[in-house]
């Protein structure tokens, strides 16, 4: 009985080492990876240039130039696995801005099922491979290293002293058109103030857009893009110059013939996915605009690749914090050599720089399908019917956050992937099964009370009764064992009972009425009784 016991406590022992492993594993560990790791290009960090507080502070308050009253904002901490989960996914804009963990599969699979599905909205910025999952399930790869590019970078003067570095990159972009098919008038038009204030149909120019040491893409066309070409508009909004490389082997050096030159490193693409069928309120025909009920409409998924998350910073988003920092907003002040590789010379009027949110405000707009005159028009009408969520899960957090963030994110995948999900409830089933296994088998015999736990009740057992139930309890399994009835085990004369005991300890217990016990003594009568009539 002895050993019957020690392996229940060890059993009990194992599982709750189990439980204890698991919390570590889940919980402890994380926080040792994001341990005196800064935040960064968080939208909730505010006053410092390397985060995108500008950015969510501008989409809150408007969204063109001629509105005051902004998005919808939010964020997930967790995971975007849960963008189909989200109210209306058709106005709603995902947004991945640098982030500092790798997109994993699952969460690729369930982004892409978002834009081609539901008709979401995504803009992913990134400088490495991070976004590479995701990125290659539209036919974009990222480069791991800085570009350079001597012909498209600009030049910032602190203290009357010019800096020029080729990793600052510039582009002149349009919002909705693939540069290279572009005219070449289109090309040389800037997006005029009339435009931008008035952005529904903007077409046929471009507006400048900082980047601060971004990377590569590159660009590969899908199976599909060849079998059926219409299934999505491929454009790209940026591009670097034809001189530009990828710094691989951190040279500087163009000549560098493990440098990557291809020629046509992209710096931003959006594609979009239009015909998408989703239900809405949508606009009555034959009734007043403002006349709607749920029906069904089409709808375009659209997601956007940038190369540098800095160009969501605070240091770019704004022109006049740009400007503290020694940017130019037209390069007029800051040299020739700086005039001849300036974006006015591709731009020819209209050609100002406003800080990025300029163009990232309209692009988004762009995106959220405004002009759709297909739903209804009270709900176009209000920009807060429509969301911006930032992607803070991407994100170091601190120490604090760091455990539930990614207890979460593992909870999410763990309950939103059909086959880990089973993999769960097997491995949980199996545990069960070996607890079954393990746990001691039950004596034949029960009695009411654990007689060995007597320090552990004190005041629900009489002390002074711990003698007569262990007493009872030796006498109720001899006559079990013996195969009495109670009448005939009252019956039978106290040698034979005696006899029927055999042990002089336990025949002691059933008839001395001088013996004292204590409970240490009790307990280890009872363990003798559980022992007794295995080798009877």
């Amino acid at each position: 009985m002895a050993r019957e016991m020690d392996d229940q406590e060890r059993f009990n022992r194992n599982v709750l080492y189990s439980v204890l492993i698991t919390g570590i594993l889940l919980l402890i560990l994380p926080m040792y990876f994001v341990v005196g790791k800064p935040t960064a290009l968080s939208a909730y960090e505010t006053g410092e240039l390397g985060q995108i507080s500008d950015m969510r502070e501008t989409f809150e308050d408007e969204y063109v130039e001629n509105r005051n009253q902004g998005y919808y904002v939010a964020n997930t901490m967790s995971t975007p696995m849960l963008v189909n989960d989200w109210k209306d996914p058709h106005r709603t804009l995902l947004a991945v801005i640098g982030p500092e963990k790798p997109i994993d599969e699952t969460e690729a699979d369930e982004i892409y099922r978002f834009v081609t599905e539901k008709g979401g909205k995504v803009i992913v910025a990134a400088d490495n491979t991070n976004a590479d999952r995701l990125a290659n399930l539209f036919g974009v790869r990222y480069f791991s290293k800085p570009l350079l590019d001597e012909k498209q970078h600009w030049v910032y003067t602190q203290q009357s002293q010019q800096f020029i570095d080729w990793k600052n990159v510039w582009t002149a972009s349009p919002i909705n058109q693939d540069v290279t098919e572009m005219s070449p008038g289109a090309l040389m038009q800037g997006c005029s103030a009339f435009q931008i204030e008035n952005p529904d149909g903007l077409k046929d120019c471009r507006l400048p857009v900082m980047y601060k040491e971004p990377t590569g893409m590159m660009f590969e066309p899908l199976p599909e893009d060849l079998t059926n070409p219409g299934h999505r508009k491929i454009m790209t909004l940026g591009m670097a110059s034809s001189s530009a490389f990828i710094d691989i082997k951190e040279d500087g050096d163009p000549t560098n013939p493990e440098n990557p030159a291809p020629g046509d490193l992209k710096l931003m693409m959006r594609f979009d996915y239009p015909g998408i069928k989703v239900l809405d309120k949508v606009a009555n025909e034959g009734r007043n605009a403002f006349s709607a009920n749920v029906g069904e409409l089409e709808v375009t998924g659209s997601i956007v690749f940038v190369s540098d998350e800095e160009a969501f910073s605070n240091l770019l988003w704004e022109l006049d914090d740009a400007q503290e920092q020694g940017l130019s907003e037209d390069c007029s002040a800051i040299g020739e050599y700086t005039r001849n590789n300036c974006w006015t010379q591709e731009i020819l009027n209209n050609n100002d720089w406003g800080g990025n949110e300029r163009f990232f405000k309209l692009l988004v707009y762009d995106m959220m399908e405004f002009d759709n005159v297909n739903l209804s028009a009270p709900i176009r009408s209000e920009p807060g019917n429509f969301q911006i969520v930032f992607d803070e899960s991407r994100h170091v957090t601190g120490v604090i956050s760091a455990p539930f963030v990614e207890t979460m994110g593992t909870v999410v995948l763990l309950t939103s992937n059909q086959f880990l999900k089973w993999l769960v409830v097997l491995n949980v089933a199996l545990l069960l099964l070996v607890a079954m296994m393990v746990v001691p088998e039950k004596e034949n015999w029960r009695h009411v009370f654990d007689l060995t736990k007597f320090t552990q009740r004190p005041e629900k057992l009489d002390p002074s009764s711990y003698r007569d139930r262990v007493r009872k309890a030796l006498l109720t399994k001899v006559r079990v064992h013996h195969d009495l009835t109670r009448d005939q085990m009252a019956q039978t004369p106290p040698p034979e009972v005696q006899a029927m005991i055999g042990d002089p300890r336990l025949v002691e217990l059933a008839y001395s009425q001088s013996r004292a016990y204590t409970p240490q003594e009790l307990r280890k009568l009872m363990q003798t009784i559980r022992r007794w009539g295995k080798n009877n």
